[in-house]
């Protein structure tokens, strides 16, 4: 590869933008380094060595993007310097338990989905390659990230085999630049449980119910755009709600292809499409030979319209 050749004597020097996603408690070590730094010293530390842009996201989310972009000479210089952060914080945790064997660094790349296929390769013969000469250890997500077009890859190992695997991904992803437009990952809040009464929304938050209107919004557009609210009925916000409260079902079936997305990651999305919705939900097993899923939605007209709504939508 002729960007390869140049990017090892050293000579590439594009600039690049490289998501991270990271947990509460990965991002605080990066804020609020062991010594006792205040807020802010490690990150303002990094930006200014390595002279790369790093930004933190901002809002209250169990996750958070780390952006960093720069010329990649820079964006490889605050990778290693938060490579051994980690490592550093590990060792400073392992002082206090009583394991001997020291866990790997692991970092979460969030890369557009339209990229992942080169990361892999064919037959999964790059992903394999970039396995054994880094000596890391790199997953690719089967799933997009909710919401997005974008997936997680999953980089462990020691600081060195992660610094030599950034180096390589961004080879790659420089040489297959994104096709289509990229919807990226945006961590939402911790989930907070949904319920329906009086034709509004509310979100349980603590021992209260607090109004929520864009999800009032939502259910009332649900039942607007739906063919099953009775006929000759008067429609009030929610149509159907009390005044069908008769269960039925309804059939669709949907592409394998597309059925991650409604699932999600270990069922939250379907939950979560079952929670706002009322409705009862059952995705069949995949048939052999079929390229589609039938979903059974079971519960009054108006949840089955809701369910419909949000998994048309997803």
């Amino acid at each position: 590869m002729e960007l390869l050749k140049v990017h090892s004597e050293g000579g590439l020097n594009v600039t690049l933008t490289i998501r991270l996603l990271m947990h509460g408690k990965v991002r605080d070590s990066l804020r609020k380094s062991r010594e006792g730094l205040k807020k802010g010293e490690t990150v303002k530390k990094m930006r200014e060595e390595s002279t790369a842009r790093i930004n933190i996201s901002e809002g209250n989310c169990p996750e958070r993007i780390v952006t960093i972009t720069g010329p990649t000479d820079a964006i490889f210089k605050a990778f290693a310097m938060i490579a051994y952060k980690f490592e550093e914080d590990i060792i400073s945790s392992m002082s206090n338990s009583p394991a001997t064997s020291k866990p790997p660094v692991t970092l979460r790349l969030v890369v557009p989905a339209s990229q992942c296929g080169s990361l892999i390769g064919k037959g999964g013969s790059k992903i394999k390659e970039m396995r054994e000469s880094t000596g890391a250890q790199v997953q690719v997500a089967g799933d997009m990230l909710p919401n997005s077009t974008e997936r997680a890859v999953t980089i462990s190992g020691t600081p060195e085999a992660i610094i030599q695997c950034v180096k390589q991904i961004c080879v790659v992803l420089l040489e297959s630049p994104p096709k289509g437009a990229t919807i990226p990952y945006r961590p939402k809040p911790a989930s907070t449980p949904v319920i329906f009464s009086g034709g509004q929304a509310y979100t349980i938050q603590g021992q209260y119910a607090i109004p929520h209107p864009d999800l009032t919004k939502l259910h009332q557009l649900a039942m607007q755009q739906t063919p099953f609210t009775p006929l000759g009925q008067t429609a009030p916000a929610f149509p159907g709600l009390d005044a069908s409260p008769t269960a039925s079902t309804h059939e669709l079936t949907i592409p394998n292809d597309l059925i991650g997305c409604i699932i999600g990651r270990q069922g939250t999305k379907i939950n979560e499409i079952r929670q706002m919705s009322g409705a009862q939900i059952k995705i069949a097993n995949a048939m052999e030979g079929s390229s589609e899923r039938q979903i059974t939605i079971t519960g009054t007209p108006a949840n089955i319209s809701l369910a419909q709504y949000l998994i048309n939508a997803r």
